[in-house]
């Protein structure tokens, strides 16, 4: 890990529509507690000193649960990059490492941001996390030459070269917090969806000169929940990681 400050912004403007839940997605309780509190407490683990949670505007639930940490409202669901833009102001004049997560997986473990942040201290930009699911199926690609990171290419515009890949794109990603705003302002809207994809980053960050790597976590730490199933699959996970503890 770089001496670095680190901060981190979590994506927590989700609804819990497909959870057939009023609640946000992000309080949905894993293990007798929110999601998204889990993730807090492995960044305060971690040492991480500044913590922003892009919230929906009616997320004063949300809000409440981070506090008293800082939110900041996605006015309109345009994206995923599009809501990391949304802790700018946050962030302006923030020399370090910035970890982006997802508010819906709260797996991941310290030793795995960690190890984002160290390959992000040997003088890369953009750091993707990485795993190697056993339906890799629905997942991008992280196309690599060595340790750089050359594309990330979704299933459906892969090529089959490309799908032989095992290699996938988890959610989270660290960038050079001096980089970051500049890298996602450059995201564009052109494509089905017309949204500010975060996985553009790479793209965009190659264009700019800049070196993009990743790095792999076990299977399970990428799990995400957005149904009911797959929250009912996190508890498991959950439960097995404290018996073997």
């Amino acid at each position: 890990m770089s001496n670095e400050k680190v901060g981190a912004i979590i994506l927590g403007a989700g609804k819990g529509t497909r959870m057939k839940s009023s609640l946000p997605k992000v309080l949905m309780p894993v293990g007798g507690k929110p999601m998204i509190r889990h993730i807090i407490e492995t960044l305060e683990d971690l040492g991480v000193e500044k913590i922003v949670t892009i919230i929906a505007p009616d997320g004063d639930a949300v809000k409440r649960e981070v506090a008293p940490y800082p939110t900041c409202v996605q006015e309109k669901q345009l994206g995923t990059g599009h809501a990391v833009l949304a802790a700018r102001s946050e962030f302006r004049g923030f020399k370090g490492d910035v970890l982006v997560i997802f508010g819906d997986q709260p797996l991941y473990t310290k030793e795995s941001m960690r190890k984002l942040l160290r390959r992000r201290g040997q003088g890369y930009s953009v750091v993707c996390m990485g795993f190697r699911p056993k339906d890799p199926a629905r997942y991008g690609r992280l196309v690599m030459d060595g340790e750089n990171l050359k594309r990330i290419v979704e299933f459906k515009d892969a090529t089959d070269d490309e799908k032989a890949i095992t290699f996938c794109n988890s959610g989270i990603m660290c960038f050079d917090g001096e980089k970051l705003f500049e890298i996602l302002g450059a995201i564009s809207n052109e494509n089905a969806a017309h949204e500010y994809y975060l996985t553009d980053a790479v793209e965009i960050a190659l264009r700019m000169g800049l070196k993009c790597s990743a790095v792999e976590c076990p299977i399970e730490e990428a799990s995400a929940a957005n149904t009911l199933e797959e929250l009912a699959l996190l508890e498991e996970l959950l439960k097995k990681r404290k018996q073997k503890a």
